[in-house]
């Protein structure tokens, strides 16, 4: 393992296999693979698509794919920091990302991708608390600032647990797989993505404390109560909506 990325290798065959399936591949798809590693995902994709774009930091293991990949289509490798990768120089409508994120930079690389409307699809094996934590309803121990980031643009779904044991070295951690759907603008109906991700972090930054104490930067507790928001409700029991509709209103004359 390069320990230096957080690294461990697939090579489960029956869990490739259901991947891929979830990815669900089509000839002349535009598909980025983040983190092809030794390839397990790289070359079944490459053979259906015949034409797939990685982004990988390692040297070594760009080197390695470049070379066992040669027969099997387009490869177009970035060796890069994905953190740091511009997603809208891949010219497609509908853009699929996905990979196997290294626990290490899963939470702020979902919200880097977060950012480009031309994605429709992510298709992600994560540390499986991760992914409980994206798939998460309101007023749950896991709901907290990523679950509503993300469901505010994506409808989320896990698709299955994957243990320790389809990697080498096993990590330890379970991981699991979810697939990312983004939504159209019109059905997230986010005004100021920018003034949404601000108040989301701030609410969350006092989880225990009550809402209209997080929020005083923007809302009375009468102006709360004015959106049909208890100012006494914790910011893990509002909705979705409730935070897109508290976004959006304070460009209707709030603070």
């Amino acid at each position: 393992m390069r320990r230096r990325f957080g690294q461990h290798f697939l090579v489960d065959e029956t869990v490739v296999a259901r991947i891929i399936q979830a990815i669900d591949p089509q000839p002349g798809d535009r598909i980025v693979e983040i983190g092809p590693g030794k390839g397990a995902l790289t070359i079944p994709l490459l053979d259906i698509t015949g034409q797939l774009d990685v982004v990988e930091v390692d040297r070594d293991l760009a080197g390695d794919l470049v070379e066992r990949c040669r027969d099997t289509g387009r490869l177009n490798l970035l060796r890069q920091d994905a953190l740091k990768l511009d997603f809208a120089a891949f010219s497609s409508p509908r853009l699929k990302v996905v990979g196997n994120l290294p626990y290490n930079i899963s939470t702020p690389l979902l919200f880097h991708l977060l950012r480009f409307e031309h994605i429709s699809v992510m298709v992600f094996m994560l540390q499986k608390e991760v992914v409980d934590r994206l798939c998460a309803h309101p007023d749950t121990p896991e709901y907290g600032r990523l679950s509503v980031m993300v469901q505010a643009r994506c409808r989320a779904d896990k698709l299955f647990d994957v243990g320790a044991a389809a990697f080498k070295p096993r990590p330890k951690v379970d991981s699991a797989m979810v697939r990312l759907t983004v939504l159209p603008r019109e059905t997230y109906r986010i005004r100021d993505y920018d003034q949404f991700t601000d108040l989301v972090r701030t609410a969350f930054s006092s989880r225990r404390k009550k809402i209209s104490n997080g929020l005083k930067p923007w809302f009375t507790a009468a102006q709360l109560e004015q959106l049909d928001i208890s100012p006494s409700a914790r910011p893990a029991e509002l909705s979705i909506t409730d935070y897109i509709n508290l976004s959006n209103s304070v460009n209707l004359g709030h603070p």
